[in-house]
């Protein structure tokens, strides 16, 4: 038995192109993000494609700060800001009292968009529970949406559970005895909340820097009914040490080269989207791994092992997870799924009866053999155009 939400969706239609998308505007200037940042233009698209009838709740963080100053908001519609981590609870509360509200005749009984924005920290660490939750919570509409910078950049870029492997935050600088400070794969979140909440009709993976997909996806989770979940993936300039006027670039960087799939799971129903479909159909190739790297000053300490290791990784996501960049098991990994030949993901540790031994699956010296030649792009010394991919340096 199919348990629908009551309530009503908004009748929200695809944009599909750039040309058909509205023209008014519930996000404007007057914020104070950073230059070129890009968890700002995430919020603009959001309540672009959302329209007025839309309540906007935000939890502590880089979108709130920003967003609030003295007497000031680039806010439109309503919005509210709610506390780190709170970002779930704040959805189902708010669209809880709307719902009784309206049952009450106290407030016109019309369709109102509940949307909950967090940040990495605020919503794939602290606030995941209260996200779990609202997905469970079918009776209600409302959208999670998760803007993803990779760090605690609020408070001045300390590691989160989305910071990738190897990149130096406040918290993981790289040193003389240990270059790789930040040890962690990224948690995997839309792939496990997509997996973890079969009755949630919605979970996808946007980026601001392919706007009309991420636009799309807003609207498909709104008219989906019932919790739903958006995972959207914002370049940081003053995190991720590059110039403010290449987020863009690094956006689709990230796509192109296999790190970060576009991708959105209906009714319990996987499909690629954009740029991540036709690789994912051969009709496109990845690009390596450190063409999206070296154009980082976080990533500028990384030798050409700790490239192969990173390429090695994304390569494994793409080859041996049962889906592609989503779920992560494998024959032979860390459930008991046996197979003539197991594939088993980290050559340095050992499997035995279908669990794991040995050391954490993130080290990178089995290519310590690696050659190390001079390869530093992110160097002035690019004006020779010995790396014609590569950045200018920023200083940084």
């Amino acid at each position: 038995m199919t348990v629908e939400a009551p309530g009503r969706a908004l009748k929200l239609e695809p944009i599909r192109s750039i040309k058909k998308a509205p023209v008014e505007e519930f996000y404007q200037s007057g914020h104070r993000t950073c230059q070129g940042c890009l968890s700002a233009l995430p919020m603009r698209l959001m309540a672009k494609a959302a329209g007025p009838r839309t309540i906007v709740l935000g939890t502590t963080g880089c979108m709130y700060v920003a967003n609030t100053t003295y007497m000031t908001t680039p806010w439109v519609v309503p919005w509210m800001h709610t506390q780190l981590g709170a970002a779930g609870s704040a959805a189902v509360g708010t669209s809880a009292g709307l719902k009784a509200l309206m049952r009450k005749g106290k407030m016109k009984d019309e369709p109102i968009n509940v949307i909950a924005f967090c940040g990495d920290g605020g919503g794939a660490d602290m606030g995941l529970s209260a996200i779990s939750a609202a997905l469970t919570d079918i009776e209600y509409n409302l959208l999670i949406f998760l803007y993803d910078n990779e760090s605690y950049a609020n408070t001045d870029i300390q590691t989160s559970g989305q910071t990738p492997w190897g990149a130096v935050t406040t918290f993981s600088p790289p040193g003389k005895k240990f270059r790789i400070m930040q040890r962690r794969w990224k948690k995997n979140v839309p792939g496990m909340l997509a997996a973890g909440h079969p009755d949630t009709r919605y979970v996808a993976s946007g980026t601001p820097a392919i706007p009309v997909d991420m636009m799309d996806k807003v609207r498909a989770a709104l008219r989906a009914g019932g919790p739903t979940y958006i995972h959207v993936l914002d370049p940081c300039p003053k995190g991720w040490h590059y110039d403010p006027e290449h987020s863009n670039e690094l956006g689709k960087l990230a796509i192109e080269t296999g790190i970060y799939p576009l991708y959105e799971v209906k009714d319990g129903v996987l499909n690629f989207t954009g740029i991540t479909k036709q690789i994912a159909e051969g009709r496109r190739r990845r690009k390596p791994v450190r063409e999206y790297l070296e154009k980082q000053g976080r990533f500028a300490h990384f030798k050409n092992q700790d490239y192969a290791y990173f390429q090695k990784k994304v390569d494994e996501m793409w080859e041996q997870w049962i889906i592609p960049c989503v779920v992560a098991f494998s024959y032979g990994g860390p459930i008991n799924i046996t197979g003539d030949i197991p594939k088993v993901r980290n050559r340095n540790v050992k499997r035995e009866n279908a669990s794991w031994a040995g050391e954490p699956g993130h080290s990178h010296e089995e290519f310590a053999e690696t050659p190390d030649e001079p390869q530093e792009p992110w160097r002035d010394d690019n004006e020779l155009g010995r790396y014609p991919w590569a950045l200018p340096s920023t200083g940084q």
